[in-house]
């Protein structure tokens, strides 16, 4: 776990309120979405590249974190 994401896990709700996951919960679905997509990006997957980009980009909207493009698939 790096020193940034210890910094931000929490057992509080997520500042939105949009849904019922705690922020660790929140980094912990980052964290597995950011490892789909590397895998998807070896297999050359791109539907299944394109799916985790928008779910990252959407936890880190919740999250209230910078937000990551993927110009490789025309997300910015």
């Amino acid at each position: 776990m790096t020193a940034i994401m210890s910094l931000h896990q929490e057992t509080s709700e997520t500042s939105d309120g949009a849904n019922n996951f705690s922020t660790g919960q929140s980094w912990g679905a980052l964290r597995k979405a950011w490892k789909g997509y590397r895998i998807a990006k070896v297999h050359n997957d791109n539907t299944k590249m394109t799916e985790y980009a928008t779910k990252i980009r959407k936890i880190q909207g919740e999250l209230g974190i910078n937000v990551a493009s993927f110009p490789n698939l025309g997300i910015a």
